[in-house]
């Protein structure tokens, strides 16, 4: 479900890319897909080890 928002939300953020910056050029509308495809991927990792760490806590540990 979280990958399925992550998506939806980087796809918004190109789109208003394209549409606030209508005079771009294409090279720079795919530097910014993939800057936001980078940034996406790390917010991921961070996602998932936070996820990871709080799994793996026991519900008994003090």
């Amino acid at each position: 479900m979280i990958k399925k928002i992550n998506w939806i939300l980087w796809l918004g953020l190109v789109i208003l890319w394209n549409y606030r910056f209508p005079q771009a050029t294409p090279f720079q509308d795919v530097i910014v897909a993939v800057i936001l495809s980078i940034l996406f991927i790390i917010i991921q990792m961070f996602q998932s080890r936070y996820l990871k760490k709080n799994n793996s806590r026991s519900k008994f540990d003090n």
